[in-house]
């Protein structure tokens, strides 16, 4: 009868087993905080009202082609500052141009028949019927004159206002249709800014009242309330402002389009703050918690002071994050 004989790597690995049971899991270290740690803290300020807002201007225009036709020459192009009136483009006008000449001559050939007419009812040499005809020629041709005049205006695209080009769509040689987008044109000031007050807001907010703009790198101008809705809108229960951006120096780099904030009077309320040097330019926070930092986008508001900011959103009372000094 035959027996069976272990293997040695049989014998080996029978011997490993325990041995690896045996050695202790690796143990997760926490990691030491750093030396110095901003807190985030709450406290009862007052800070003006911020609202979000969007620049625009009033004469802000989509102009069109009045007539069909190719487009024989364009005169701007995207970025071009342009005054009211200004030629932007013309279609191909011949036929336009024909039909104005002999709109003109028809105007010349009745007011001389007028001319005779009145020379021959001095002597009695026409009826009434004849000097009625006569006139009523002289009256149409004033009329088909005017709509030739106008066929060839039609033909030639200008500014509506001064402004720049802030779209370019026509094409040289391209049949456009009536009513076909060529450019567009954008006043560049003044800038107006639109805001919705919230109902309970402790601001009053009246015709006049001084107010700041800031985009979103921090440039700040200043502004005026032109005008307030007397009613409140029910369905979100805010009533809106509108604003004029103060032509000056300190609006040079803001245009329309561009997201800004309002910042309006100043109301006492209980605010979440932490250190300027606790966010960076970018928005962003490295908060500590679980042993651990984690990088976190953060809202910023109104400055208040004592190297301390308003946090609108994305941290807590009792937080702490890693000031710019210790990273």
């Amino acid at each position: 009868m035959k027996r069976f004989v272990p293997s040695i790597g049989a014998a080996a690995l029978v011997l490993l087993l325990p041995a690896c049971a045996e050695e202790p899991a690796p143990r997760e270290t926490a990691r030491a905080a750093p030396a110095e740690l901003a807190t985030v803290d709450s406290a009862t300020a007052e800070v003006p009202l911020t609202l979000p807002a969007q620049l625009y201007v009033e004469h802000d225009a989509v102009v069109a082609a009045r007539s069909s036709g190719v487009v024989g020459a364009i005169g701007v192009d995207l970025g071009t500052r342009v005054g009211a009136g200004q030629l932007l483009a013309r279609l191909e006008s011949t036929d336009q141009e024909i039909a104005l000449a002999r709109a003109r001559t028809a105007l010349a050939n009745a007011e001389r028949n007028m001319a005779r007419q009145r020379t021959l009812a001095e002597i009695g040499g026409v009826t009434r019927a004849e000097a009625e005809e006569v006139e009523f020629a002289l009256e149409q041709a004033r009329l088909a004159l005017r709509q030739a005049q106008r066929d060839f205006e039609l033909t030639r695209i200008v500014a509506p206002f001064a402004g720049v080009v802030t779209a370019r769509l026509a094409r040289v040689q391209r049949l456009v249709g009536e009513g076909d987008t060529l450019f567009r044109i954008t006043a560049e000031r003044p800038l107006l800014a639109s805001v919705r007050i919230p109902e309970g807001a402790p601001v009053d907010v009246r015709r006049g009242a001084t107010a700041v703009v800031a985009d979103v790198r921090g440039a700040t101008a200043p502004a005026r309330v032109l005008r307030v809705s007397p009613a409140i809108d029910p369905a979100s229960g805010t009533r809106e402002a509108v604003l004029a951006v103060a032509p000056g120096p300190e609006d040079a780099g803001l245009v329309p389009g561009a997201s800004v904030s309002v910042r309006l009077g100043a109301e006492r309320r209980r605010v979440v703050s932490v250190p300027s040097d606790g966010v960076d330019s970018a928005g962003y926070a490295l908060v500590w918690e679980r042993d651990r930092t984690t990088l976190r986008a953060v809202t910023l508001g109104a400055q208040l002071g004592d190297g301390r900011v308003e946090v609108l959103s994305g941290l807590a009372p009792g937080e702490r994050v890693v000031p710019a000094a210790a990273r």
